[in-house]
């Protein structure tokens, strides 16, 4: 183990009054912010390991926070209020309103690319961050965090009406009305393989519905799925008419047509994607 500089020991410890916790092994926390890029290139421990656990603390944490938050939600909607608050986006989030990103260790490349505020760096290491605080200092601590962390989000997703797994509500009004499931596919992707985007389209009885770009399949397939479940209402409702063009320019095609059209135009080929 690197020993620790003055100045990163200030760094730890000032980080931790924000946090709140106080790490009985500094430099397990050391470790949670030390991204593989950083630990590969000085030989050091890097976060994977408690990326890995604290996913499996994050996950116990917040259904037991929904169990008794909630006694009158059956298993389903409890799952699905779940699935939407333990995610790589509220992670990188709840990183992002941390700093995480300033704290962590990375790679002159790595730094350079944009590391400290890409999203997955962010996500992984909020989870590398309570498996450290979960080893150091047990689960009701790590439990603490957690849901001081999580618990706006879990209010807001708790709340009726509210979409955020666009996946599900699609496959959902698919079922009620009786049709085909969605089938997603992969039709482009760009990047490096550190930084991939994807574009994803969503088809319903054949027929394309929508299209989703992200720095990742699932980000991609959620917004595939959000715009195709507004596609399929507007055709239920018999389309829309389209907007009027002014003089001189070329009309867009109005309903379904329309809005895949002007999603299209919104990526183009050579985009660059950042977190």
């Amino acid at each position: 183990m690197e020993p620790l500089s003055p100045e990163r020991e200030k760094e730890l410890h000032d980080f931790q009054v924000k946090l709140g916790v106080t790490f009985l092994n500094i430099n397990l926390l050391n470790q949670s912010l030390t991204h593989s890029s950083y630990g590969h290139e000085r030989g050091l421990p890097d976060n994977e390991r408690l990326e890995f656990l604290g996913d499996a603390v994050l996950k116990l944490a917040a259904t037991e926070y929904l169990y008794n938050k909630f006694p009158a939600l059956a298993e389903g909607d409890l799952t699905k209020i779940r699935a939407t608050v333990i995610s790589d986006e509220t992670f990188a989030r709840v990183g992002g309103k941390l700093g995480l990103g300033d704290m962590l260790l990375l790679s002159g490349n790595e730094k350079r690319s944009g590391g400290q505020r890409r999203k997955s760096n962010l996500a992984n290491t909020f989870e590398a961050l309570i498996g450290a605080l979960y080893l150091d200092a047990g689960l009701g601590k790590a439990r603490d965090l957690i849901i001081d962390r999580l618990r706006e989000e879990i209010e807001t997703v708790s709340r009726a009406g509210y979409i955020r797994d666009y996946k599900s509500a699609l496959q959902e009004y698919a079922q009620k009305h009786k049709q085909q499931l969605p089938h997603y596919r992969v039709i482009k992707e760009t990047g490096p393989k550190h930084r991939r985007v994807f574009w994803i389209e969503v088809r319903v009885r054949g027929k394309k519905y929508g299209l989703g770009r992200g720095g990742n399949k699932k980000e991609a397939e959620q917004r595939a799925a959000a715009m195709a479940l507004k596609s399929m209402k507007l055709e239920e409702k018999g389309g829309a008419p389209a907007h009027p063009a002014h003089k001189g320019e070329r009309k867009e095609p109005g309903g379904l047509r329309g809005l895949i059209s002007r999603v299209r135009k919104k990526i183009k080929p050579d985009e660059k994607h950042t977190d």
